[in-house]
């Protein structure tokens, strides 16, 4: 019995102009015809069988020579694995010249001389590895050679005015040209007095490109915060410069800080806020009322109001102490600063300010002569010295102790020119052989004012001060006598001083 199958011819199986008929009889041998044009019945080529490197080759495809031994372990798959990692190790080994014995690898020969140097200025490494030659590559054709270097055009600098600068030097030592700097200090005391402008104040300043390098470069722009509330600006227009004003929106609310006194006072102040120097001032005004370290209890509350400004671009300046109050429960102390002068007294609420203390020198010297019995230098015999002697070069200034009024000025016996002050209370003090005085007769003084002069007038054998104190017409020894002064306010300065109380302390804390 014959099988038969059609298949395509071999080639191009869309090739339609040819087709086979395969017969296989009994004895397995195929024949073939086809329907082409060279005929019908011409027999095939009987295919080989593959020979034995042919089949090895396919087998050896078919194996998977290098398994990942870390996949199944155990397996016929990875004993092969293992094995040929290990012929490819014991090969390696057997091949390698010995582990002791490095192969050798081309090495460049080593720069020397000139070509050394050459490497050192071209090569990218730090300076302390020989990248220091100061040698450069040579110039290609494409390097163009300049006549001179070009100047930025413009240079942005900074100055800062120092203790004691003016205004144009502080310019001219940044490297503005005296006539720019000149021109700009005029510009800006037109706005604000140059004395005015605090030391350290910084100044920016731009300097624009100039003619030639003979020439300073010219100012084009400064710009400075002149005061708290007022910034300037200089630029350059039309060949002048002009100035702008920059005015700046300062809130003057005061700052108010409370809190409990806890362990110490000085301690509890900085943690609210306040800053040293305020909370060193707001101590020693509770001084003049009460001993801070005795009559202070960890229990009661301070209260203090400091000056503050806070301008609209973020910076705030703390001033003076105004307020200092410590409630104790059924006591309160409150002393408010008022007046302008940084030495004005503290006044309680009531407008009353009162200040006790020792007596202090009324002039810069030494003790020549104490209080009691000695031996006159010129009578020549022992008698009580009233007073004090305070050696002190001729014309040192003399000063009032205490606040009063001048009862005696003129010549007087053996005191020369002699001055004498009533301060209330039946106490009044002398003071002889001046040689200028410098109050007239029922003029009031003030504590610290000039009265006079060191000289030598009336019964002195040198410049000196003889200073005498009288308790009820009694002289007594200055060095033990302590004053208490009282000032009170009254009329339109104590109805200013409520109303000053009342706007302290309507100010919030914190705010």
């Amino acid at each position: 019995m014959r099988a038969t199958t059609t298949v395509p011819a071999p080639g191009n199986r869309h090739d339609l102009g040819w087709c086979g008929v395969f017969l296989r009889d009994e004895t397995g041998v195929e024949l073939a015809g086809g329907t082409n044009a060279r005929g019908f019945g011409r027999a095939l080529a009987v295919p080989t069988a593959p020979t034995t490197s042919a089949r090895f080759h396919g087998w050896a495809a078919q194996i998977d020579w290098v398994p990942d031994l870390g996949m199944q372990v155990g397996t016929r798959t990875w004993w092969r694995g293992l094995a040929t990692c290990t012929a490819l190790c014991a090969a390696t080994w057997a091949l390698s010249p010995g582990f002791d014995r490095p192969l050798p690898g081309l090495v460049p020969a080593p720069l020397s001389g000139a070509a050394w140097e050459e490497g050192r200025a071209q090569g990218i490494a730090p300076l302390a590895w020989g990248g220091d030659t100061g040698r450069h590559m040579a110039a290609n054709d494409l390097v163009r050679p300049l006549a001179e270097a070009p100047e930025r055009p413009s240079v942005d600098l900074a100055a800062t005015l120092g203790e004691g600068d003016t205004f144009d030097h502080a310019l001219v030592r940044a490297g503005v040209g005296r006539a720019d700097a000149q021109a700009a200090a005029a510009l800006i005391a037109q706005a604000v007095p140059l004395a005015d402008i605090p030391s350290g104040t910084r100044i920016a300043l731009t300097l624009g490109r100039r003619s030639s390098r003979t020439v300073p470069r010219p100012l084009d722009r400064l710009e400075l915060r002149a005061r708290f509330d007022l910034a300037l600006g200089l630029a350059r227009t039309g060949g002048t410069l002009a100035m702008q004003r920059q005015p700046i929106a300062v809130d003057a609310t005061p700052l108010r800080l409370q809190g409990l006194v806890g362990a110490s006072l000085y301690r509890a102040a900085r943690a609210a806020g306040a800053p040293a120097k305020v909370v060193e001032s707001f101590i020693r005004a509770l001084a003049t009322k009460m001993s801070v370290g005795r009559d202070i209890g960890a229990s009661d509350r301070f209260d203090l109001i400091v000056e503050r400004e806070r301008a609209a671009t973020g910076e705030t300046r703390i001033g003076q102490l105004l307020f200092a109050g410590i409630d104790q429960g059924a006591h309160a102390v409150r002393l408010v600063r008022f007046g302008d002068d940084a030495n004005t007294p503290w006044y309680d609420a009531n407008g009353q300010s009162e200040t006790e203390g020792q007596m202090g020198m009324p002039v810069a010297g030494h003790v020549t002569s104490g209080f009691g019995m000695r031996f006159h230098p010129i009578l020549g015999f022992t008698r009580m010295h009233k007073g004090i002697d305070i050696g002190a070069p001729w014309g040192t200034p003399i000063y009032a102790v205490v606040d009063g009024q001048v009862q005696f000025a003129g010549r007087t016996a053996g005191y020369g020119n002699f001055i004498k002050l009533a301060h209330g209370g039946g106490l009044a003090t002398g003071y002889g052989h001046l040689s200028r005085i410098a109050v007239a007769p029922g003029s009031r003084v003030v504590r610290g004012q000039v009265i006079g002069y060191v000289g030598s007038t009336g019964m002195s054998t040198g410049p000196h001060l003889h200073w005498e104190v009288w308790r009820g017409g009694v002289a007594i020894n200055p060095a033990t006598i302590a004053f208490s002064q009282i000032s009170r306010l009254s009329g339109e300065r104590l109805r200013a001083f409520k109303a000053r109380v009342a706007d302290l302390l309507a100010v919030k804390v914190g705010g």
